[in-house]
């Protein structure tokens, strides 16, 4: 194992401490899974090696009190079985839930600490929903399994030992075989292809994310073809990567059944001139011979818990580097320690931390009552200007003073599936039912409260999605407007009526708007431009 590996597992282990450290009484419900599984599986062998010593007994026509104890152990077994994986299941689960919720918590805080500018969204996605659901795997599939085998292995072992020690070496050389040896095996010939899984998976969801954004535009320039080209071409590396993984675990698994397969045969070869020279009761036979393939059942899934282990600890990699990476900006409108009542710019430099600067030497004011266009060519940097503006990254030099109370009203601001009201909400979570009516009357939208809105706002016209924007906007007490493009992808007549009510919703506030739109730019007081 290579020194980042170990590294890795050990950041990877790290983590796993620290969150069910956070769960309440968490090594205690952890040490109770395992106990819980132990007994699942020890029940399980402990059913077939009764068993068998039960048909082996009324093989001899006893009388039949004689066989009732081992009725009753058998059935006992064949409960407890099934009880005590289920409760495992629940306590197991419930620790892994709860830390899998605990480190959502921590993935959320730490992202809205950032603007999270430099990341594919999409694999972002992927990093907080199935990256973070991988500890619950780690703990389920691989940790709580593993511990609780070893206990069964050492127990049946030492049990077998007492009526033959032979067999039961034997039996415990094979079941390091198939339950340690064949594993590692198997995980080490697929753990290129479980590796790169993870971050395949992320570029997918990447691509799929880009491409339901921008259907409309690929087919209105012809593009679509070579976008779904590239996006199936990942696919199909996807694909490739899970056959291998699969093809790798069923020859493990033919593995583990041919190991199966030798305790029984070595049970037999050991166990038959034992019986024999009178060193082993008969009925004990069928004992060491058929209690091996209840104990090689317990191993039957540690093959594809290895390759869990495998990914599971590659997509916790991929979340330990979003906790550890350093924050682009601060993630929200921060109070400034000294606030202007409007924006001013002087000599400002900006530019994404850890980049190069955009734009240099700004100067540039908009008191309160003012409107201001910021216009430039596409990709000048004036969405990085109303970052800055907005405090969402530091100026890179200069110094900016700026309102505390700001409200921005993005180009592609994004609509939930949800009520008109709670999308309100965004811009004010505390907002009341009659502040968000006055929002709405104020955006100029004519929508009840309570309507349900489809996925991004589809069941919502183009100059109503930009309303109900506008609306957050005005959830809530606002000094200074930021408006990215408010006219966007609008008619001419849609436009002219929503920036009607714009500027009357601005009327006394400091407004800088970011626009191409001529005759926007004709309605402001100033114009600064950027080259």
């Amino acid at each position: 194992m290579s020194r980042r590996s170990s590294r890795a597992g050990n950041a990877t282990v790290r983590l796993v401490g620290e969150l069910l450290a956070t769960v309440p009484q968490g090594k205690r419900r952890f040490s109770l899974a395992v106990l819980l599984a132990s007994m699942a599986s020890g029940a399980s062998v402990a059913l077939l090696g009764l068993s068998a010593w039960l048909i082996s007994r009324a093989a001899e026509m006893p009388p039949v009190l004689f066989l009732q104890a081992a009725a009753v152990g058998v059935r006992f077994f064949g409960i407890s079985r099934g009880v005590f994986r289920y409760v495992e299941r629940l306590v197991g689960h419930d620790v892994a839930l709860r830390m899998q919720s605990s480190l959502r918590i921590r993935v959320y805080d730490k992202l809205s600490a950032t603007t999270l500018i430099g990341r594919r969204r999409g694999d972002l996605l992927t990093r907080v929903v199935a990256d973070v659901a991988a500890v619950q795997d780690l703990v389920v599939r691989v940790v709580i399994p593993a511990l609780a085998a070893s206990l069964v292995i050492v127990g049946t072992t030492l049990m077998l030992a007492r009526f033959n020690l032979a067999s039961s070496l034997i039996l415990l050389v094979t079941a390091i075989i198939a339950g340690v040896m064949v594993p590692l095996l198997a995980q080490r010939a697929s753990r290129a292809a479980d590796l790169d899984a993870v971050p395949t998976r992320g570029k997918l969801a990447d691509g799929v994310r880009e491409l339901s954004r921008t259907t409309g535009d690929l087919v209105a320039y012809g593009a679509q073809d070579a976008v779904l080209a590239d996006l199936l071409a990942v696919d199909d590396a996807l694909r490739r990567q899970e056959s291998r993984a699969a093809w790798v675990r069923g020859i493990a698994t033919a593995g583990q059944v041919v190991a199966a397969g030798v305790a029984v045969v070595a049970a037999l070869a050991i166990g038959g001139p034992a019986v024999v020279a009178g060193e082993l009761h008969p009925r004990l036979l069928a004992v060491i011979v058929l209690t091996p393939l209840a104990l090689h059942e317990v191993f039957a899934a540690f093959t594809s818990a290895a390759q869990t282990w495998t990914r599971s600890r590659a997509a916790l990699e991929r979340i330990i580097d979003v906790l550890d990476a350093e924050p682009v900006g601060s993630g929200d409108v921060t109070s400034s320690d000294n606030p202007a009542p409007g924006l001013e710019f002087d000599g400002v430099a900006v530019g994404w931390p850890g980049g190069v600067v955009v734009q240099s030497d700004l100067d540039f004011h908009v008191h309160p009552g003012e409107r201001v266009a910021l216009v430039g060519p596409s990709g000048i940097g004036k969405t990085t200007v109303a970052a800055t503006a907005m405090g969402l990254i530091p100026p890179l030099a200069g110094s900016m003073r700026r309102a505390n109370r700001v409200g921005y009203l993005a180009q592609d601001a994004h609509i939930f599936t949800t009520t008109v009201a709670e999308n309100v909400r965004i811009g004010n979570k505390d907002a009341t039912d009659e502040q968000v009516v006055a929002a709405l009357v104020e955006a100029g939208l004519d929508l009840p409260p309570e309507r349900r809105i489809g996925e991004a706002g589809t069941t919502l016209s183009g100059g109503e999605r930009r309303r109900l924007a506008l609306a957050r906007v005005l959830a809530d007490e606002r000094e200074l407007l930021i408006l990215d493009e408010p006219t966007e992808h609008l008619d001419t007549a849609t436009a002219r009526a929503l920036m009607h009510d714009v500027w009357r919703a601005a009327e006394g506030r400091a407004a800088l708007v970011i626009t191409h739109d001529p005759e926007l730019i004709a309605a402001c007081d100033r114009v600064v431009r950027l080259s």
